[in-house]
């Protein structure tokens, strides 16, 4: 069959076509690597700066802490110890608690409503009255309303309005029980108790750790919520003294 003018032109044509769509497609892909290169680029600016932001906000945060403990010689990197301290159990329980930055800012906060605390009952040796020990239990509130408007902190409120609740519902300030407490919270609780045991206080010596572990297994089930106690058995007591260590 002989190829005729007409063919040849209609082919040239095709031939002309699919070059042009060769040539848009390359365009395409190109652009489409360039947007992509845009994205990771732009991912990346993002990313480092949501780290630089939460690093100012972690040292905001310990700034204050260390503020509010600069009042208590006795109680010195006592917030820095007890997050370290619920963070480890926060890691064991399985939870994304430990991940949560709002969380270690609770922890590291939880006392930030002890300022509007009279010296008198901050400090005192002795057994406080009912009525100094009542003006005390309002920390947790007044450290919650401190922070209320702090959107950063999120979170960070449950523990510090909530860590004095107790599993059986006698604690403060709003009596909760059980599962109604925050688990952040909960697991504050148990970090809170092992560091007051273990650090000398105007009243009574440090106690050693097995007697730490003693006290809060001897109060599970009503002070503190049992799983989280559970959890807290599996860590090692060397991960405990390391913390202490490391933090003094």
């Amino acid at each position: 069959m002989a190829v005729t003018r007409e063919m040849r032109e209609e082919l040239e044509e095709l031939r002309a076509r699919l070059a042009d769509q060769e040539t848009a497609a390359a365009a395409k892909e190109l652009q489409l690597e360039r947007y992509a290169a845009d994205l990771r680029e732009t991912f990346k600016q993002e990313r480092a700066r949501a780290q630089e932001l939460r690093r100012s906000y972690t040292a905001t945060v310990r700034a204050l802490a260390n503020a509010v403990e600069a009042r208590d010689a006795y109680t010195g990197k006592h917030a820095e110890r007890v997050a370290a301290y619920g963070l480890e159990i926060a890691a064991a329980v399985g939870l994304r608690l430990a991940d949560e930055p709002q969380i270690e800012f609770g922890f590291l906060l939880h006392d930030v409503g002890k300022v509007a605390i009279p010296d008198a009952i901050l400090f005192k040796p002795d057994r406080l009255s009912a009525e100094e020990a009542a003006l005390m239990r309002q920390h947790t509130a007044i450290g919650a309303d401190i922070v209320a408007d702090i959107e950063f902190l999120g979170s960070a409120r449950d523990v510090i309005r909530f860590h004095h609740e107790r599993w059986d519902g006698t604690g403060y300030p709003d009596g909760l029980a059980g599962e109604a407490i925050p688990v952040a919270a909960r697991v504050f609780a148990v970090a809170d108790a092992l560091d007051a045991i273990t650090t000398d206080r105007p009243y009574r010596p440090a106690r050693p750790l097995a007697a730490a572990r003693e006290e809060i297994d001897r109060v599970t089930g009503t002070q503190f919520d049992a799983a989280v106690v559970e959890v807290f058995r599996t860590v090692p007591d060397e991960r405990l003294r390391q913390i202490r260590e490391r933090i003094g």
